[in-house]
């Protein structure tokens, strides 16, 4: 790459980092992307990673392999700290990079609305650690159920809460009936499938709140017929090793999963910039910072507001649009054309999943339920898929799980996971512990 061209640095290669990367290609700049991991996560299926659906290779994409084709682009694997607008440089923990034009797309992390207390206690997912982490903890949960002889013991390991009722909560819900209870039926020895209990945890009135009430109310019976129990209405305030407590009552569980809702990242300390209550930077219609137009911030880490006056959703489609346009601004500046038209986000829908056979999908006039969502929202999570390989391994994975009701991915890894308790001084004798692999942290 020429020393003279334009530098456009690229922080996060998410989706709309890899977008605004490939709409650059074939423009005269020299482009560096920079990700703390070597690969590109599709994040709608990270959790069939920690329901054990899938392998974190299936979802997965090495950085380097996406873009090998455009000579005019390199990555580079480093952790970004933190940001010199004054000096233009980005600066990594492999040295400062300088810059001419900035995006930054560095997604959001967890938010526990002021309980970070409770992180440990109740883990999301949003990376593959954290899904492999969780399938872990879960699968050991049903490991330990069949080792302790304490039946409230047994109860507790087999009790599982998810907190929050949007589509993470919604589909990680599903999985996890699908999980437990059929490896319960079919695996275990000492308890029965009917002993395994779900609970989804929901403050606000109704599952769903961003699509139509009548959809939401389609995903909670689909949920309660498999079992699951729904608590609308009831704000979580307590969570602590072996309890939860739900309005006014308490629940003995060894397992809360948070998908309750999230935080920008460190964006918006980075540039020292105007952010909004959940930490996104805010930005202008094309994306730029109000004071300076050559650094744009796109994704879950912007606050962009529409012509409509809503703010820009945080969702992968809006992700990658916003990635596009930005690069094909950029393109246009290099090359002295015309910029290209405002920005005009084109919402295709939203889908959720609830278990193997149903899901909801709000198409704006058109609205899809049960078996006929399901297969929309198997085809529309495929396609968007990087790669092909990925394409045909997740199609593969969900033929074979749908036709066998089997889940090939159940591994528990990470010497760091704690077995979730410990059976009682009236237990069988306790086997000596497994050796555990290494957790996995990239797939290449």
């Amino acid at each position: 790459m020429s020393e003279a061209k334009h530098k456009v640095v690229i922080i996060g290669a998410g989706f709309g980092g890899l977008a605004a990367a490939r709409a650059l290609a074939q423009a005269p700049v020299d482009v560096t992307v920079i990700d703390k991991r070597n690969f590109h996560l599709f994040q709608p299926l990270l959790y069939q990673v920690a329901t054990a659906a899938l392998s974190p290779a299936d979802i997965s994409a090495p950085i380097r392999s996406v873009l090998r084709h455009q000579r005019n682009t390199r990555v580079m694997l480093a952790k970004v700290n933190d940001i010199d607008r004054a000096n233009r440089q980005v600066m990594t923990d492999a040295g400062p990079v300088p810059f001419d034009t900035l995006v930054v797309a560095t997604g959001a992390r967890h938010s526990y609305f002021g309980r970070e207390e409770w992180a440990d206690l109740a883990p999301g997912i949003k990376t593959v650690d954290d899904a492999t982490r969780l399938r872990a903890r879960l699968l050991m949960s049903l490991e330990q159920a069949e080792i302790t002889a304490d039946p409230v013991e047994r109860q507790s390991l087999l009790t599982f809460a998810i907190v929050g009722g949007g589509p993470t909560g919604v589909e990680l819900a599903g999985a996890i009936v699908e999980l437990t209870r059929h490896a319960a039926r079919r695996d275990f020895r000492r308890f029965q499938a009917n002993e395994v209990r779900v609970l989804l945890v929901e403050a606000g009135k109704r599952l769903l709140a961003t699509f139509p009430e009548q959809l939401g109310h389609a995903a909670r019976r689909a949920l309660e017929g498999m079992g699951v129990e729904v608590r609308a209405g009831q704000p979580v305030s307590e969570i602590t090793m072996d309890r939860i407590r739900i309005g006014d009552e308490t629940i003995p569980t060894r397992n809360v999963v948070w998908a309750a809702g999230v935080r920008a990242s460190a964006a918006g300390r980075w540039l020292d910039a105007k952010v909004d209550r959940v930490g996104r930077v805010e930005v202008g219609p094309d994306f730029s910072l109000p004071d300076d137009p050559s650094i744009f911030v796109i994704g879950d880490t912007a606050s962009a507001m529409q012509p409509n006056k809503m703010t820009l959703p945080g969702v992968a489609p809006a992700a990658k649009q916003a990635g596009q346009y930005v690069g094909a601004l950029i393109a246009a500046r290099a090359s002295g054309r015309a910029a290209p038209k405002p920005f005009a986000y084109r919402n295709f829908g939203a889908l959720a999943t609830i278990g193997r056979d149903y899901a909801v999908a709000d198409l704006g006039r058109m609205h899809l339920k049960g078996r006929l969502g399901w297969f929309f929202w198997s085809f529309v999570h495929v396609w968007f898929l990087v790669g092909y390989r990925s394409r045909g391994a997740v199609a593969l994975s969900w033929a074979w799980s749908y036709l066998t009701w089997e889940r090939g991915a159940r591994l528990i890894t990470g010497a760091e996971v704690a077995l979730a308790t410990r059976a009682g001084e009236d237990a069988a004798p306790e086997p000596a512990k497994p050796r555990l692999e290494p957790a996995m942290t990239s797939a290449s």
